[in-house]
C-alpha cells in the first residue's frame, strides 16, 4: 500500500531567462531536490508525461509557446501533476486566467529562493505522511487519515455495502468519491443522493424514477438514481433521514437488486454498488423505532467513521490550503497566502463544523483580507463577526455584519455547538432559512428538521 501513495520527488523547471534558470537550479540542488530545466516549452513538452515528475515550475513569458500553453498541456497529459506559474509582470487577469486553467500557485518575481522552496516543498511532500492523496480527494496527512485511507482502499477493491458515519461537515461523500474511484467500477457513474434534501413525497421517485402520468406532474418518464447509477455506485447521504416506507422499499431494491419506477410494473436489474452515509446513531434509532433493523443490517456490513477534523488536526493546514487554492483566483485574490498568526488559529481552533467549518473560514478570509496576507481576524472565527460566503452578490447590503454570539465555549458537546452556531446564524441573517443554508452549508430539510427538535426541546427560534 505504501508504494501505491509514493509522491515523485523531480521538478521540471523551465525558464528562459539562462542566468535565473541556474539560480534556481541551484537554489533546488542546495535543498537536494531532484531536477531538471528547459528554457522553452516546447523542449519540456517533450518530457511531460514522465510519471517521475512531482511539481512542474514555469515562467509565463516564454518565447513562442508560452507558460499557459505549457500549462494547459500539462493538464491534458497529466492531470495530476501540479504546476507553479512564475512572472515579473503583476498582472492580476493572467494570475486569474492560469490558476482557472488549472494552475496550483501563482510566484510573482522577484521572489525569495525561501519564498520558491517553500511554494516547492508545499506540493513536493518529503514522505508519504504529507501525500494529498488528489487535488479534490481526501487529504491524508495525519496518521488517522492514513490509516483510515487504507481502510478505504481495502474496501474498495470488494463490492461490499459500506456504511460511512461521521459528523456533518467531516468529509463523507468525499470519502465515498475515494471508494468509488478506487473500485473497478470508477469508468461508470458515481451518483450520490441526499435523501435528507428531497421532499419526502418526490424521494422514491427520484431513486427509483417514474412512469409518465404516474403522478400530478409527471409529464414524460424519468430515470431514477438507482438506474443512473447502472455499474457504478449510488450514494444514499443522510440515509436516517429517509422516511420508514420507503425505507421497506429501498430494502426490497437492495434485496432483489431490482427496482420499479413509480407508476410502472416492469422490473429493472440493476448492478450497482450501494453507498450510504449518515452523521445519526442508527442503532439508536432501530431501538426507537425510527430505522428499520433488517435495513440497518443490510446497509452496515462495512461501517467505517470518518473522525471528525480536531482529531485530524494535522490534516487542517493541508486543507486550508487547498480551499486557498479552489477559491482565490475566482475571488479576485490571486496571490493571497496564510499568514503565520492565521495558520495558527487555524491549527488551534476547535472546528464544531468539520471541513465545511474550514472552507467557509477560507473563504471568509479571501473576502476580508486586505493585502496578500489573511491574517487571524480575516478568518472570523470564535468572536469574530460570522460572515456570509456563498452569496452570488457579495456586495448585497442584506449582508449581516454583526456578531450575536460568543466564541464556541463547551468544546466536549458537539450537539451544543452545533445548535449554538446554526442559532446564531439564523439571528444575524434575522431568520431567512435560506440564507441560513446558503451560509451553513446544509440542506433545508436538515435545516427544518433541527430547528423543529430544538423547538420541540423549549430553544427560542428566531421567526
Amino acid at each position: 500500500m505504501a508504494e501505491e501513495f509514493r509522491m515523485p520527488q523531480r521538478i521540471l523547471l523551465i525558464e528562459d531567462d539562462e542566468a535565473l534558470r541556474e539560480a534556481l537550479g541551484e537554489t533546488l540542488s542546495l535543498e537536494s531536490i531532484d531536477f531538471s530545466s528547459f528554457g522553452t516549452a516546447e523542449d519540456a513538452l517533450r518530457e511531460i508525461g514522465d510519471p517521475g515528475w512531482g511539481v512542474l515550475v514555469s515562467d509565463i513569458r516564454l518565447p513562442r509557446q508560452s507558460g499557459l500553453d505549457l500549462l494547459f498541456e500539462a493538464r491534458r497529459v497529466r492531470s495530476d501533476l501540479p504546476v507553479v506559474l512564475m512572472t515579473a509582470y503583476a498582472d492580476a487577469k493572467t494570475a486569474v486566467e492560469a490558476l482557472k486553467g488549472g494552475a496550483r500557485d501563482f510566484l510573482l518575481k522577484p521572489f525569495t529562493p525561501d519564498q520558491f522552496i517553500e511554494v516547492v516543498r508545499r506540493y513536493l511532500p518529503q514522505d508519504d505522511s504529507s501525500r494529498l492523496l488528489a487535488a479534490d480527494g481526501p487529504v491524508a496527512v495525519d496518521a488517522v487519515s492514513r490509516q483510515l485511507i487504507k481502510r478505504l482502499d481495502r474496501v474498495a477493491q470488494t463490492d461490499a455495502t459500506v456504511l460511512l458515519t461521521g459528523e456533518s461537515g467531516s468529509g463523507k461523500e468525499v470519502m465515498a468519491k475515494f471508494i468509488h474511484e478506487r473500485s473497478s467500477r470508477a469508468k461508470f457513474p458515481f451518483v450520490p443522493i441526499n435523501c435528507a434534501a428531497i421532499p419526502e413525497t418526490l424521494l422514491e421517485a427520484t431513486l427509483f424514477g417514474h412512469e409518465r402520468g404516474a403522478f400530478t406532474g409527471a409529464i414524460k418518464s424519468q430515470l431514477g438514481k438507482f438506474e443512473l447509477a447502472q455499474y457504478g455506485t449510488i450514494l444514499l447521504d443522510e440515509i436516517g433521514e429517509m422516511p420508514l416506507d420507503l425505507q421497506a422499499k429501498l430494502l426490497r431494491v437492495l434485496q432483489e437488486k431490482q427496482v420499479e419506477r413509480v407508476g410502472s410494473h416492469h422490473t429493472i436489474q440493476l448492478d450497482v454498488r450501494v453507498l450510504a452515509a449518515t452523521n445519526q446513531d442508527l442503532s439508536k434509532k432501530v431501538s426507537k423505532g425510527e430505522f428499520r433493523e433488517d435495513l440497518f443490517y443490510r446497509i452496515n456490513v462495512f461501517p467505517l467513521r470518518i473522525p471528525p477534523l480536531r482529531e485530524r488536526r494535522e490534516d487542517i493546514l493541508p486543507l486550508a490550503e487547498r480551499f486557498l487554492l479552489r477559491y482565490r483566483a475566482s475571488m479576485g485574490r490571486p496571490e493571497s497566502r496564510l499568514s503565520e498568526g492565521a495558520r495558527e488559529v487555524l491549527r488551534c481552533h476547535p472546528w464544531p463544523g468539520n471541513v465545511r467549518e474550514l472552507e467557509n473560514a477560507i473563504q471568509r478570509g479571501l473576502l476580508l483580507c486586505d493585502g496578500v496576507a489573511i491574517e487571524p481576524g480575516d478568518l472570523a472565527l470564535d468572536n469574530t463577526p460570522v460572515e456570509p460566503v456563498r452569496y452570488s452578490d457579495q456586495n448585497s447590503s442584506a449582508r449581516p455584519s454583526q456578531s450575536v454570539s460568543g466564541p464556541f465555549e463547551h468544546q466536549g458537546d458537539i450537539r451544543k455547538l452545533e445548535r449554538d452556531h446554526i442559532l446564531s446564524v439564523l439571528q444575524q441573517v434575522g431568520g431567512s432559512r435560506r440564507r441560513a443554508i446558503e451560509i451553513l452549508g446544509i440542506s433545508e430539510r436538515t435545516l427544518r428538521y433541527k430547528l423543529r427538535q430544538w423547538r420541540e426541546q423549549g430553544f427560542e427560534i428566531p421567526d
